[in-house]
């Protein structure tokens, strides 16, 4: 046990040696490193913003079925019956005629005296509001309600929803192919790095092979290195994307255009973690690779 403890302990001292020794490649592979996860950082919470925007447009933005003058109390009632067995419908809520006129009422505020003449002859129409499971569903559930007798029209934002969809597709898409190309470039700098602090040391190497030291104990440092320059780029970049990410929310949020939409966006609280699990598994995982290829041409030495 005391012998594994001491391995444990060489290993992690002589991987923090080594980040000192060859400080300005061990900056250099930082700064890259930074640069890499901060793009991919604002990638990835465009992508996470636009998700939860999604999420929000499935649970607002609905359709409004418009509910035809002549149909009757029967089959107002049996509408929604109708409209709730269709598969995708998530909520079904009814609005009467002075339902409506309050809505207009409370969106005009000050400006109610346009609306005194409709107290008496109220010209909006009942309706119901269709809520989604599946945005997707949108075409597919308006055909079938279509259907249903009583039904006059369908009033939705489906330029919208098809917008938004394909915005998140691509955006999806382009962080993936983002990060295969930013992590690639991140391998190359670190393994190259650490190929310098091994080419310094592999007379040390060649003494330790030949006395019997296996690839793994001389691998250790070197792995230990890459994780460190992993570690501390992750931490850095976190620091950085979560000041300039809070900077350009507050900015957004006190935008007259978000209550307008009556949508919000994650506070970086909201995605701290998630963003920070991400970022240590991106830095060690680069780390361990770079570290792990500069290593294979010395270790059959």
């Amino acid at each position: 046990m005391t012998v594994k403890n001491n391995s444990f302990v060489y290993l992690i001292g002589e991987g923090f040696r080594s980040v000192g020794k060859q400080k300005k490649m061990t900056s250099a592979s930082i700064i890259i490193m930074c640069a890499t996860m901060f793009i991919f950082g604002v990638f990835y919470l465009i992508g996470e913003n636009i998700n939860f925007i999604m999420k929000q447009v499935e649970s607002q933005q609905g359709m409004r079925v418009i509910i035809a003058e002549d149909a009757t109390s029967d089959q107002i009632a049996s509408m929604e019956t109708k409209i709730r067995q269709i598969d995708g419908v998530n909520q079904v809520t009814f609005y009467s005629k002075e339902d409506a006129l309050a809505s207009i009422k409370e969106r005009l505020g000050g400006n109610l005296e346009i609306l005194d003449e409709y107290e008496t002859d109220n010209p909006f129409p009942d309706s119901y509001f269709v809520t989604l499971t599946d945005l997707e569903l949108n075409n597919e559930v308006q055909e079938k309600i279509m259907q249903i007798s009583g039904v006059d029209e369908i009033t939705a934002q489906n330029d919208t929803i098809s917008s938004l969809s394909t915005v998140a597709k691509g955006i999806q898409m382009a962080t993936v192919v983002l990060l295969i190309i930013l992590v690639v470039i991140s391998v190359f700098i670190i393994s190259y790095t650490i190929k310098l602090t091994v080419y310094a040391r592999r007379r040390e190497i060649s003494i330790m092979k030949y006395v019997g030291a296996t690839n793994g104990f001389i691998r250790g440092p070197f792995i230990v290195e890459g994780v460190i320059i992993g570690v501390i780029s992750a931490i850095i970049t976190l620091a950085v994307v979560g000041l300039a990410y809070n900077s350009a929310i507050n900015g957004i949020l006190s935008s007259p255009v978000i209550p307008i939409i009556n949508m919000t966006l994650y506070g970086f609280s909201d995605i701290f973690l998630k963003l920070l699990i991400v970022y240590l598994v991106l830095g060690t995982g680069i780390g361990i690779l770079g570290s792990a290829i500069s290593m294979r041409k010395y270790l059959k030495v």
